[in-house]
């Protein structure tokens, strides 16, 4: 099991391997499509991006409202593949950790592997586990999106699978 503090140094993302189980601890930021296109559109018109990509990842996340006394609700992942259109000018400008379910596209395997990033996958049907590793949850950017708004997430031992490495190895188990 590897411990990454967030935000991550380049040396710790070298080291994570495909097929790694790892816990994530510190700031992760939150954003689905909507969010991507918006980031997307943000790079491609030079304008200023709402949070720094570099030292950064984000989790491909569907919130639900928080029931009293909790950070959020369910905060299980959502499907990665949605956001592929968007992810490889993404990864170009310095976002280099995603965290969702599912497979990524060969686009999107490949910019990971030319930059050294990692593509982590979060456990389908624990959005309570999630959402117990989350101690803070706000909004930063685009809130007329409700729940597709941009996050900011203080999370603690947050469990995911390396599943495209630095290298771009890919695991299969």
């Amino acid at each position: 099991m590897k411990k990454i503090m967030l935000p991550y140094t380049e040396e710790t993302i070298l080291s994570v391997q495909s097929g790694d189980d790892v816990l994530l601890s510190g700031t992760l930021y939150v954003g689905r499509d909507q969010v991507h296109k918006r980031l997307y559109d943000a790079i491609e018109n030079g304008s200023d991006l709402p949070f720094p990509f570099a030292g950064n990842g984000i989790y491909y996340m569907g919130p639900s409202p928080a029931p009293e006394g909790f950070a959020i609700g369910a905060a299980g992942p959502t499907t990665s593949a949605r956001m592929d259109p968007f992810s490889p000018l993404l990864i170009r400008s310095g976002l280099r950790l995603m965290i969702g379910k599912g497979p990524r596209s060969e686009a999107v395997k490949e910019a990971v592997k030319e930059y050294h990033g990692l593509y982590l996958q979060a456990y389908g049907g624990c959005g309570a586990l999630y959402s117990s590793c989350i101690r803070k949850a706000e909004v930063i950017a685009y809130p007329e999106l409700g729940p597709e708004a941009l996050l900011r997430l203080q999370i603690e031992n947050f469990p995911a699978i390396c599943v495209i490495d630095s290298e771009g190895a890919l695991f299969r188990g």
